[in-house]
């Protein structure tokens, strides 16, 4: 296998660590929504010269020299985000998802002004002013939640605007399973005179795909990361739509200058190109089918878990995740799933549930998603068999308990993960899903 053939030579240890990622990646399941498979074009992008270049500033206004080509790069990726949602405005320069989101704080607001967002265990972020976040300790945060149906209190979000007269309102979140409702949040920020920004990292590429509502005829600010249902690198950007330069034409500057020079240096230039081809990738037709399929599988993948008496916050989804409650076997639960499903090739998540009753490190929730095992191939046929695996798992696993005593609860914990791999369950499961991969090769050029 010539792939990888310089690092082996160079530094076999890291090589040997890349290849065991690479089958894991190969043989797994990778059902944590945020997570995707970018094409190898992507990757090649980030492993080319472009890493070298230091390029502070913006395209034709950078401070060193040696960057004309690094600008077409840029430019190009701007252009396309431009294009692929439909915005005036974009800057493709941040680092992360947390940086760009940080970046409208300082482009609209002071510190200490108010903001509202949406509760982090009910299925926000936690840049949108959780206590623990900046966006929670500089500014003074007002969180609206989700109703006991799951659905996002929009009654709550109303009165709070009204009541606190929030200078940024954020809709947007990490474990929300329906469509994000932007016109009735516009209505309520147009009300209060407030910057209305759309986190869309979760759904980016559904809304470009035509899976879920576009957001840029309603908010001011569009942000994303561009790994997720995107297939691009690890990266964000920050789009100004014709709106926000309506309610401020000087907000785009705002946003460059708050990226650079107010919270970021030079930018990863060869992260950029990545993000270039992964929105040239956006635009092709093929793209549209791909998001649709994803909400499909999701919908499917749901449904067959409802019907074996898995318990789904919200009973369903529009996007491209779900969120299982474990509450009816006990709280707490969502560790021993995530562990076991782990253990038999499934990679989720534990996550906390509206109104957990445990805690965000040892919550009663479990969130999993489509995008990558539909950049597979997957559809709705294998849906059914994949939820019988998970419905398989939480059976062999729901007794277990999660014992209030912190160093009782590492114990239990570590037995419990060691118990695992003599499972027959998850050893029958581990079994079927390596073959289920196999019949949905991921990257067979690089196994070639």
């Amino acid at each position: 296998m010539r792939w990888l053939e310089r690092l082996r030579k160079n530094d076999p240890k890291v090589a040997d660590l890349v290849t065991k990622e690479l089958q894991r990646q190969e043989f797994g399941l990778e059902m944590i929504p945020s997570e995707n498979y970018a094409s190898l074009a992507v990757m090649e992008a980030m492993g080319t010269v472009l890493t070298n270049k230091y390029s502070e500033g913006y395209p034709e206004r950078r401070y060193y020299g040696g960057n004309e080509f690094i600008d077409m790069v840029e430019q190009l990726a701007i252009d396309r985000a431009k294009e692929v949602f439909g915005v005036p405005h974009a800057n493709v320069q941040p680092y992360s998802g947390t940086p760009a989101n940080q970046a409208v704080y300082v482009a609209t607001c002071n510190l200490g002004d108010t903001i509202l967002g949406h509760s982090l265990p009910d299925g926000g972020h936690l840049t949108h002013g959780w206590k623990t976040s900046f966006s929670g300790m500089f500014y003074k945060s007002m969180q609206y939640h989700v109703k006991p149906d799951g659905y996002l209190d929009l009654d709550e979000v109303k009165r709070l605007a009204r009541d606190e007269r929030p200078k940024l309102i954020w809709i947007g979140a990490s474990a929300y399973a329906r469509e994000l409702p932007f016109e009735e949040f516009a209505a309520v920020a147009d009300e209060v005179g407030a910057y209305l920004a759309a986190d869309i990292a979760h759904v980016a590429g559904l809304v470009v795909g035509g899976a879920h509502k576009h957001p840029a005829p309603y908010v001011h600010i569009v942000t994303t990361t561009t790994h997720k249902t995107l297939r691009g690198p690890r990266g964000a950007m920050i789009m100004v739509t014709e709106k926000g330069l309506k309610k401020d034409p000087e907000l785009g500057n705002k946003i460059d200058k708050a990226v650079f020079p107010g919270l970021q240096g030079g930018p990863h230039d060869h992260t950029t190109a990545a993000i270039a081809v992964a929105l040239g990738e956006a635009l092709k037709p093929e793209f549209k089918e791909y998001a649709h399929q994803i909400v499909k599988n999701a919908r499917a993948l749901a449904e067959e878990l409802m019907k074996n008496g898995v318990k789904i916050v919200s009973n369903g989804t529009d996007n491209h995740l779900m969120l299982i409650d474990l509450t009816p076997f006990g709280k707490g639960k969502g560790v021993f799933v995530q562990d076991a499903l782990d253990a038999s090739g499934i990679t989720v998540n534990k996550n906390t549930i509206p109104a957990e009753p445990s805690s965000p490190f040892y919550p009663s929730g479990v969130r999993l998603g489509t995008p990558a095992i539909t950049t597979r191939g997957m559809k709705e046929k294998e849906m059914k068999s994949i939820a019988r695996w998970i419905v398989d798992i939480i059976g062999e696993v729901k007794s277990n308990e999660l014992p209030e005593d912190r160093v009782k609860r590492n114990e239990v914990l570590e037995k419990f993960k060691q118990g695992l791999s003599s499972n027959r369950t998850v050893k029958r499961v581990r079994s079927e899903v390596v073959q289920l991969c196999k019949r949905f090769p991921l990257y067979p050029e690089l196994f070639k």
